[in-house]
Formats: C-alpha cells, structure tokens, sequence
C-alpha cells in the first residue's frame, strides 16, 4: 500500500496543479482548497488535485506563505532517513570535481530546492560545514540531517548558522553556533583558485565567506593587468586580491564596515601582497564616498560593485531599482576611457533582464557607451534547477565604457 494514505491530504484549487505537474516545489496559500487531517507544523503531506489525483508529497507549514515545499513527486518513494541520505550523497557527489580540486577547498555542497532539499544549505570551508537550516520542515528534521550530514560529508565539525532573518517568515527563531564535532579554529583559512582567505564561520556574513563569486572573481582578476581598481562593497576583499594577482596596478577596497576592511588588509597579507603599497581600505557609505570620489575627480580603470541584497520583497523591488541604476551611474562615471565595469545584483526578485536594462539606463545618464563583455553568474556549485528559475539570484556583466 502505498504511503500516501497514512498522511494528510491537501487539495488544489482547479487549475492549480500546473506548477506541481511542472515539478516546481513551492505551493502557495493561495493554490490549496482544503486539507484533510490535521499535520502538524513540518510533518509530511500528500498533494492530490481539485479532483483527487496524486501529485507529490512534501512538507507543511501553515505559518509560511509557501505552505507546501514538495520533496518527491514519485508516489511510492517514502521521505524517510534513506530518502535525505540519498539526498544529499547525490548532492556531495555532484561537488566532486571540487573536493578534487587541491586549489580550492571552499564550495557549495547542498543548494535547497536546487538539491532537492528546500530549505537547507550546506557550505563546505575546508574540514569544516557551515548549515542553515532555513525551513520548518528542515528544522524539524535537523538531528537526523546533521547526523546524515557527518556521515555522507565526512566533516571535522558542522557549524549552524541558521541566522539568517528569512527564517523568521517561517516562524522560526534565528540560531547560531556549534553544532556537532569540533567547533572551527578562530584562525581558519580557506583556499579558493590557490588563494587564501581568513573565514570567521561563527561571526561572519552568510556562512562565511560569499562563495557564489568564485568563478566571477577569477574572470574580473584575467582583466585586471595594469588596472587601477576600485572594489567598492568589498566585505573580505576577494575580489581585490584577485584583482591584484592578475598584476592590478593598485586596488582601492571599500566598505562601510571597519572590520570588514581590517578582514580586507589581512588577506592581502595573506596573499603576499603589500596593502600600505599596492592597496588602501575606505569605510564609508559607498554611494556617498563615490561622490566624493567623483567630486574630486577620481577616475578607475575597472570598477567592481557588489552590493548586498536591495530587494527582499516585491514592494522593494521599485526602490532596488533605483539603488541599482544610482550606484552603476557612479561607478560608469568614475570609469577612465576604455575602463570596465563588472557590476552584480544578488537580488533574486531583479531578473537578469531587468538588471540588464537597469545598467544600461545608467550608461545613458552617464553619457557613456558600454559593451558588455561577458554576462556572469552563480557559480556551479549553486545549481539552477530548471524548474525553479527562483535558484537563480546573482547576476552580473562586465562591461567596456567608451
């Protein structure tokens, strides 16, 4: 007999069943008519159509506005510990062309939906995992997946930096701290393409480090020959470091966080690079200290922005917008003839389309032509499931002016 008879049973609206039969894993509020039984919050549930046919099984939670994240669309395949232990060894298997990699020991190992487990990623920084458990139905299954995890991924330690204020759409309390095995040195470096980064996996932003860039910050490091650079949003300054490895003339790092900048200056050291020679560090509001910079006539020949998320929701959507077009006018300005720009959105909700056509709006007010060059992207190791186009949030274009 097959599972989905022991589990409750939420029912679709007509003509709601389209994204399920498509294998899209969210299933919104507004798609369910009714349920039987009564799940309690981050159990399993069926998923059957406005007429009774099965579609998938996933897991609840009422108090999200995604009250489905759906695991499995084959009905007899239970969601047990053998369902998330295959889970996630395909997902380690994927990443073995990186652990292979002596030159880069820093990587994404699970990616959510993308892995086919919503709601959790995994970061590897060396012997060590970063978690974030940002679901109910993952948060309820956390002891077993961090067994799972120490079993499948083989770690020193697992560190949980379920911190990250998404969780609090699903009721959820932030958490962060050791989790299993050995707590992380407080001096831990990672490698990543043969340079080295220091990693506070307890303190610092995201899991640690912004992983995501790799492959971008090896493209903007090939073009950065001769070049005085500016890397504004720098947080661990990666990209200066490429920057400088690719024989930048010199690399102005800025941010508005103070010890971001002191994490900056240590990794160029790090690197063997001088940064009282070859580098300066500038707190500051970035669209404030760019003015300034144009003010006094400044001028870069290859720009870097990396600015954190502008748009959470929809109903920030218009002021990112704006956010977007004013930073990339300032940095176009900024440029010397024949400069580049190598501009990025992590904003998932601004598509590539649309941040396309926000940088080119700036080149118009700035007055300047600009090619784009090549168009870059989330590394490999952030998969986007071609079912869930929502995978995709970092883009980015380098761009010539003229």
């Amino acid at each position: 007999m097959s599972q989905s008879t022991n589990l409750p049973t939420i029912h679709l609206h007509p003509g709601k069943d389209k994204p399920v039969r498509q294998r899209h894993p969210w299933i919104f509020s507004g798609a369910i008519a009714r349920g039987e039984g009564q799940p309690a919050p981050g159990d399993l549930v069926e998923v059957v159509d406005a007429r009774g046919g099965w579609l998938a099984r996933g897991y609840y939670n009422a108090r999200s506005q995604i009250v489905v994240r759906l695991l499995t669309w084959d009905q007899d395949e239970p969601v047990d510990a053998d369902f998330w232990r295959g889970r996630l060894a395909r997902a380690v298997q994927a990443r073995a062309s990186l652990a292979a990699d002596a030159a880069t020991d820093a990587y994404r190992l699970v990616y959510a939906e993308s892995d086919g487990v919503p709601g959790l990623i995994v970061d590897r920084y060396d012997d060590w995992l970063a978690v974030q458990f940002l679901t109910l139905g993952v948060e309820a299954r956390r002891e077993m997946l961090l067994t799972l995890l120490a079993e499948v991924a083989v770690p020193r330690g697992i560190v949980d930096r379920s911190d990250a204020i998404v969780r609090r759409q699903e009721g959820l309390p932030l958490r962060s701290g050791p989790a299993w095995g050995e707590p992380p040195p407080g001096n831990l470096v990672i490698s990543e393409h043969g340079h080295r980064f220091p990693v506070d996996l307890l303190g610092g932003q995201k899991t640690g480090f912004y992983l995501d860039q790799r492959e971008n910050r090896r493209i903007v490091g090939a073009h950065a020959a001769g070049r005085r650079v500016l890397n504004a949003f720098s947080f661990t300054g990666a990209f200066g470091v490429y920057a400088l490895a690719g024989s930048a003339a010199y690399v102005t790092n800025l941010d508005s966080s103070y010890k971001a900048l002191a994490g900056a200056e240590a990794a160029l050291r790090l690197n063997g690079f001088d940064p009282d020679l070859q580098a300066e560090a500038i707190a500051g509001d970035v669209f404030d200290v760019l003015r300034v910079f144009l003010a006094e006539g400044r001028q870069f020949d290859l720009v870097i922005l990396d600015p954190p998320k502008f748009a959470s929701r929809k109903a920030d959507l218009a002021g990112a917008a704006r956010g977007y077009k004013d930073i990339n006018l300032l940095g176009l300005k900024l440029l010397a003839p024949g400069g580049l720009l190598a501009t990025f959105s992590c904003s998932g909700l601004v598509t590539p389309d649309l941040f396309q056509k926000i940088v080119f709006g700036a080149s118009v007010d700035a007055g300047r032509d600009a090619r784009i060059i090549a168009r870059l992207g989330q590394g490999a190791d952030h998969p986007i499931l071609l079912s869930f186009p929502e995978a995709e949030y970092l883009k980015g274009l380098l761009c010539r002016a003229v």
